[in-house]
């Protein structure tokens, strides 16, 4: 036997009342996630006794690694997710991380790519990352199974947002 329509309606209501906390919880563990891994980062610096950079810095010279690229290429690719790309990328510059070179096509661009110096703390947390998928599984009890679940519910949040802008919703 089928529900009454206020039956349908009711648990819509309740389903929509739960989805709201459910969602909040979702938005601080990105957030809390994405702060959780700046620490981690701080913490491998540390060890490596590397206190010239943050770990933002750090994140930001992983995420170019063996490429050439302008500061705009950085954000449109989603490798640098901040506003002032610009400093940071001044900051490793001045502390020998980056180097620099005008385009010869459009004088005002920028490329960047990194130094030996930056190579190696490159290298330094592509190493802890690789620590971290060895022990992912054993240690945070997370198979491959969940995270790439993970990734496709966040890479389906990340569109409902885009979309949300993009078509003002």
């Amino acid at each position: 036997m089928g529900m009454t329509t206020q039956a349908t309606a009711l648990i819509a209501n309740n389903d929509e009342a739960a989805s709201k906390p459910a969602y909040l919880e979702a938005l601080t563990y990105v957030e809390r996630l994405h702060r959780r891994l700046l620490d981690v980062i701080k913490d491998e610096l540390d060890r490596l006794a590397c206190s010239e950079i943050n770990s933002v810095q750090a994140l930001l010279l992983f995420n170019i690694g063996d490429a050439e690229m302008t500061a705009g290429e950085l954000r449109t690719r989603g490798h640098y997710l901040g506003s002032n790309v610009s400093y940071n990328l001044k900051k490793l510059v001045e502390a020998g991380y980056i180097s620099h070179q005008r385009s010869r096509l459009d004088r005002r661009s920028v490329r960047v790519r990194l130094t030996d110096k930056g190579r190696a703390i490159c290298k330094a947390i592509d190493a802890l990352y690789d620590k971290h998928c060895r022990s992912v599984a054993e240690v945070g009890d997370i198979s491959i199974e969940e995270l790439r679940q993970i990734n496709a519910t966040l890479h389906k949040l990340e569109r409902f947002w885009t979309d949300q802008i993009r078509y003002r919703l």
